[in-house]
């Protein structure tokens, strides 16, 4: 990991390629030492990873109609619905050929799609898509990262919520807004008393980030670019954005480090998602890597200190204690920014 010893008070490498957590072990061995799919190891770690918790749990979970917990739209409830575990799978590296993870695919675009493209956030059992007002950002953008990364980029559906994040971001075309959901252009969003929300543009560039650049329409690139010069006005190591209802300070929330990524973005998520676009070296992040370096321990580990506990079907992590997950997100980006 070329560039690292800098940034690390140790390197944390075996630790994160020990056999016992093959998920872990799968992804370091993408995303930091650049495997390929075909490599010996990735295919090991990645079938013992789909054998193993948390991901065999969380398939073991689901319907053999693709739901998880109950028929719908499936954003109800947090964080065991139907949309989180595609989210959540996603993020743990599961493998896009499974059949069960096909069948999760198919069943959000099935039923999680609004009218207007977008996926609304809706809890509601029954056959019947959300409706548009439900439709927003972080959501939207949670569910293209991962229906894209799953491998559906070519999916008519998928490219109508293409288009609908992009627009929504943009203004473009004849997009109606919601006040019970995105209330506007420029990531405007009701929870947020109609301002635009950070959070909301991190997940909704993480979604639009896994558009390859050659594939990536104008009006799509616009609208990253809008999403990147609004997270750069702000420092993300203060995450000084916007805040409705009367809070004079940011969330709480940006600042603990966690895994696995739910609505809530946090400011290494920030980092990330500026990383996969281009901008892992901007000084406007030079704070923020300082923040995130002063993080680690001794060993050269993060802690989770955001894990779900008590939330998801099976517990990926303990709350408060060193971990894998955010440790291997921290080496990716500082990866990215000093290597």
């Amino acid at each position: 990991m070329s560039g690292l010893p800098a940034a690390l008070r140790a390197d944390p490498l075996d630790w994160l390629l020990e056999a016992k957590d093959p998920a872990v072990r799968h992804l370091a061995l993408r995303q930091l030492l650049d495997r390929p799919d075909g490599d010996p190891d990735v295919v090991e770690s990645r079938q013992a990873a789909m054998a193993a918790d948390p991901i065999a749990s969380i398939l073991d979970a689901q319907s053999p109609g693709g739901h998880w917990e109950k028929p719908g739209p499936g954003y109800a409830t947090k964080y065991r619905g139907t949309v989180w575990q595609l989210i959540f799978l996603d993020q743990l590296g599961a493998d896009p050929k499974d059949l069960r993870v096909r069948r999760a695919c198919e069943y959000v675009l099935s039923h999680s799609q609004a009218e207007n493209g977008g996926f609304g956030a809706s809890g509601v059992a029954g056959a019947s898509p959300p409706p548009s007002s439900r439709v927003i950002h972080c959501l939207t953008g949670n569910l293209l990262r991962a229906l894209i990364g799953f491998g559906w980029l070519d999916d008519p559906r998928v490219v109508r919520a293409i288009g609908w994040q992009a627009r929504a971001i943009t203004g473009e075309g004849d997009a109606k807004w919601y006040r019970s959901g995105t209330s506007g252009p420029g990531f405007a969003c009701g929870a947020n008393e109609d301002l635009p929300c950070a959070w909301g543009a991190v997940k909704a560039l993480g979604g639009l980030s896994r558009v390859p650049a050659e594939r990536r329409s104008p009006e799509v690139s616009r609208a990253i670019d809008a999403g990147v010069d609004f997270l750069l006005s702000h420092d993300p190591a203060l995450a000084d954005y916007p805040a409705g209802w009367g809070n004079t300070r940011p969330s709480g929330s940006w600042f603990k480090l966690g895994f696995p990524s739910g609505y809530v973005a946090d400011v290494l998520q920030n980092l990330d998602v500026l990383a996969e676009l281009g901008h892992a070296r901007d000084p406007r992040l030079a704070n923020a890597v300082a923040w995130l370096s002063a993080k680690q321990d001794a060993h050269g580990r993060w802690i989770n200190e955001y894990a779900y506990n008590g939330k998801t079907w099976v517990r990926i992590e303990r709350q408060g204690q060193p971990s894998k997950w955010v440790t291997l997100r921290a080496c990716r980006f500082l990866r990215a920014a000093l290597a």
